[in-house]
């Protein structure tokens, strides 16, 4: 079975509490749910698991949340290779206020992961969601499940079942 390490930054503790909900509904040990501020040291850390969950906030006109800048900045420099790992993200974001960029932040991940040889799953639909324009949007999906807990808290729980199942059977297939 394929081990599943979770990632995360968390300013206010949403993406926080988002990532231990997704390590409750995924059956993710504690101790394999990582603070981006806290917990990580290298990219060793991620290397250690087959699936990787990555979690983050879109802050400003679209940016990471800043306990993945400097991660950005190394996989940027040191040019890891992440060829053979499944990586799916999950941000949050805040339409009324940053509709411009809504959770632009994931697909900032996304591009640089994907440069880096991953394989992205868990694209989420984008029906639903009211916002003007998002880097996040690919093909007419999200690159990862957006939650807005600010505007549509009453939301997330229904999006992060659907995001679980739509993982579950994208990982089944790659896995068969």
């Amino acid at each position: 079975m394929a081990s599943i390490g979770i990632f995360y930054g968390s300013s206010s503790g949403v993406t926080k509490a988002v990532a231990e909900r997704l390590a409750e509904l995924l059956d993710v040990e504690d101790f394999n749910v990582f603070n981006m501020e806290e917990d990580f040291t290298d990219f060793d850390d991620m290397f250690a698991f087959d699936i990787l969950l990555f979690g983050c906030s879109t802050w400003g006109s679209g940016e990471v949340q800043n306990d993945w800048r400097d991660p950005l900045l190394d996989l940027d420099n040191d040019k890891p290779s992440f060829a053979g790992k499944t990586i799916a993200l999950f941000g949050a974001g805040d339409f009324k206020a940053h509709g411009e960029q809504f959770v632009s932040a994931l697909g900032i991940l996304h591009d640089k992961f994907k440069a880096r040889g991953a394989t992205l799953v868990g694209g989420f639909p984008t029906e639903g969601y009211t916002y003007k324009y998002s880097f996040a949007e690919r093909d007419g999906k999200f690159v990862g499940l957006p939650f807005d807990e600010v505007n549509e808290a009453d939301k997330t729980e229904e999006r992060l079942q659907r995001w679980v199942a739509i993982l579950q059977e994208e990982l089944a297939l790659a896995e068969a």
